[in-house]
């Protein structure tokens, strides 16, 4: 299946250590190698880059490994092809906007006879049950609050309902973010971690890198990182437990509070 990344931060980060390791499970230390995509939210915009090639072998990946672009929200995905040709238009992640914003999603799994009745303001542009499945929730999420996005514990609820209604079908590991704030649902295999002061030394587990963070973090700064795997060898990873979604805001997992998504 596929392999998924997401940053999440309290403030402007750059994903070039993590996304370094992760490019090596596109084709070289695993076999996801039917395209790959990386997306940053930066203000009320997304920098959004997809390539149907190997993630190892892609000009565009090598490009993202040496330009530091900074975000505090940033999701990344490799994919291995279960359904849907090996092309541009179905590789993750997707983007559209509801609410005046952009929202952004990628999945990994296999869902099986998920044919959800679209109405048309949503509907995919490939032929992946992935893109299906984020039509359907942002189908689902206008329908239910209308012209108006709604505070966060409402979102949240109505989310858990719906993720766990389509991960009855198969195998549903998702990441869906929309500004600074950050949901993932696990199904199988999800882990996070949180850096933050005071800051340690990084190794890669896919790649012969190696960072401390003190040197290139302040006291202030605090970063969740989620993945299919860990990448790291010396850190400790937290698994989510099957089922669970979490929310991420400012690099806290499970954020208190009802503030509206910004």
């Amino acid at each position: 299946m596929c392999q998924l990344l997401a940053m999440n931060c309290n403030v402007p980060t750059d994903i070039v250590f993590s996304f370094t390791g992760f490019a090596m499970r596109g084709g070289r230390t695993d076999t996801h190698h039917d395209g790959w995509g990386i997306a940053f939210f930066e203000g009320a915009g997304v920098r959004h880059f997809v390539d149907h090639q190997a993630a190892i072998a892609s000009p565009i990946a090598e490009l993202i490994k040496n330009y530091p672009i900074k975000s505090r929200n940033v999701i990344a995905h490799i994919r291995k092809a279960t359904q849907g040709q090996v092309a541009l238009e179905n590789c993750h992640p997707f983007v559209r906007e509801l609410w005046g914003s952009y929202w952004v999603f990628a999945h990994n799994g296999d869902l099986k006879e998920f044919h959800p009745v679209l109405d048309g303001a949503f509907r995919p542009v490939g032929n992946t049950d992935s893109e299906r499945a984020f039509c359907y929730i942002l189908q689902t999420l206008r329908a239910r609050f209308g012209d108006q996005r709604p505070e966060r514990a409402a979102l949240r609820g109505v989310l858990e309902e719906l993720v766990a209604g389509i991960a009855a079908h198969g195998t549903f590991n998702m990441l869906l973010a929309s500004g600074n704030e950050l949901y993932a649902h696990c199904s199988t295999n999800l882990y996070y971690l949180v850096r933050q002061y005071p800051f340690l030394t990084a190794e890669l587990s896919d790649e012969d890198v190696t960072v401390d963070f003190s040197e290139v973090t302040t006291p202030d700064d605090r970063v969740a990182i989620i993945v299919t795997q860990p990448l790291t060898t010396n850190e400790q990873w937290t698994a989510f437990v099957p089922g669970e979604l979490k929310v991420f805001l400012d690099g806290i997992p499970d954020a208190p509070g009802n503030a509206k998504i910004v």
